[in-house]
């Protein structure tokens, strides 16, 4: 285990490094392009939604049990938002590219490897 604060961890298993590497990349385009959370619940739940992402990627990083719930949770709302609000829409394009990044991304979290990892290892 490190002791020192980091931004991705190249120790992890390979479902855990692109998982975080996802939740970093959402809470980016989220913050840039804005969100479909945050359109549908407003700016504030939008934010709370960047920052969930940020931190639960930053948390799974530093081997955090917060951080791998934050980051699941966080990850699970937007593909429930995003099949909620658009229905039989999320089947169309652009939305359907949209559904499998963020259904890849929880399927990365929930992976067994993953989560065997995060059992083990996180505090």
């Amino acid at each position: 285990m490190h002791s020192q604060k980091v931004f991705f961890n190249p120790s992890q298993p390979q479902t855990l490094q692109i998982g975080v590497m996802l939740l970093y990349l959402n809470a980016a385009f989220d913050l840039l392009f804005g969100s479909l959370t945050g359109a549908v619940f407003g700016p504030i739940i939008g934010l709370l939604i960047v920052a969930a992402l940020a931190l639960g990627a930053f948390g799974i990083a530093n081997e955090k049990k917060w951080g791998y719930a934050l980051g699941v949770a966080a990850a699970v709302v937007r593909v429930v938002v995003l099949i909620w609000v658009l229905r039989g829409g999320v089947f169309n394009f652009p939305y359907v590219i949209t559904l499998l990044f963020d259904g890849a991304l929880v399927a990365l979290l929930l992976h067994p490897q993953s989560r065997d990892y995060q059992r083990i290892w996180f505090r």
